[in-house]
């Protein structure tokens, strides 16, 4: 059981990883940029709904649509601050650009939220009253007299990204702002003279990475309840590895890399060292890229000269 235990828990992580690798595939995918400021948004959105739980007694469910808001407009103004103005600068000047707004996203949270560690609320555990009167909290599920615990975090997480996946394709092939984000990302310069606004688009796709990046981020505090203004830096990292990993660029790519990372990580933890887990999952992921450079549902694109 204990192996069903890490894969579960696999699965969970990779869920995560999957909803924050959708906001760097889109973005490559639609305005071929990498965005590496990704990470701290989720750490942003994290500390917006842990205040508005924590401080101002808001619902959980108000806390992360607040999140989700505050995140969404902070994914647009990065993209109109410091993204915009390099639509035809080098990717290199791009990608620097993007390292710096990660850097002031996490020295401003120290600024304002000090480094401090909080301990992230746990919205899904259930009071439970005991025959005596006395109440606890119940954070998941027993099968098997013990052998097998399902926490209410590892549900939730995965039934969340298997919606976010199905809701997100369907948008993509059937919404008309779905189909100029497809038409974007094949040809800019042809989707403008078919009357697409490229950087209303643009927009729109950090807009909706941003707003997952919330979720992502209260998804991964519930199941890791320590909060600090680097909180996002290693996930990001990761759930780009795990964009690069299933081919970036593809909404399955992110789910499919997403999970394996995530259970090729904890399956590390578990069987092999927690210090050396970082350093397989990385391993693999050169392995695949020496095998398949384009990512395993990349496909080859060529380009004419």
């Amino acid at each position: 059981m204990s192996f069903l235990n890490s894969l579960i828990s696999g699965v969970s992580l990779g869920s995560i990883y999957a909803i924050i690798a959708l906001g760097y595939t889109m973005v490559y995918g639609i305005a071929k940029m990498l965005n590496f400021a990704h990470g701290d948004v989720i750490m942003v959105g994290a500390y917006i709904c842990f205040f508005a739980v924590s401080r101002f007694s808001l619902p959980p469910l108000v806390g992360v649509l607040l999140a989700v808001v505050v995140c969404t407009l902070l994914g647009m103004t990065i993209e109109k601050l410091a993204y915009a103005p390099l639509r035809a600068a080098p990717s290199l000047a791009v990608l620097i650009t993007a390292i710096g707004v990660s850097y002031f996203l996490q020295n401003a949270a120290l600024l304002l939220w000090t480094p401090n560690p909080k301990v992230f609320p746990n919205f899904f555990a259930r009071k439970v009253t005991a025959p005596d009167g006395t109440v606890t909290d119940q954070t998941g599920m027993a099968f098997f007299d013990g052998a097998l615990r399902v926490s209410y975090v590892t549900l939730v997480t995965i039934l969340v990204c298997l919606a976010i996946m199905a809701v997100l394709t369907v948008f993509i092939n059937s919404s008309k702002l779905g189909k100029a984000m497809r038409a974007v990302s094949e040809d800019k310069d042809a989707a403008r003279l078919m009357g697409i606004n490229v950087n209303t688009t643009i927009s729109a796709t950090f807009a909706i990475g941003s707003g997952l990046a919330a979720i992502a981020g209260v998804l991964l505090c519930s199941a890791y309840p320590t909060l600090v203004p680097t909180t996002g830096s290693m996930p990001g990292i990761k759930a780009f590895t795990a964009a690069v990993f299933g081919g970036i660029g593809s909404i399955p790519g992110a789910l499919l890399g997403g999970l394996l990372l995530g259970v090729i990580e904890i399956l590390a933890k578990a069987y092999i060292s927690t210090q050396l887990s970082d350093a397989v999952v990385f391993g693999v992921l050169i392995v695949v890229l020496l095998v398949k450079p384009t990512g395993l549902l990349g496909k080859v694109v060529r380009e004419k000269v």
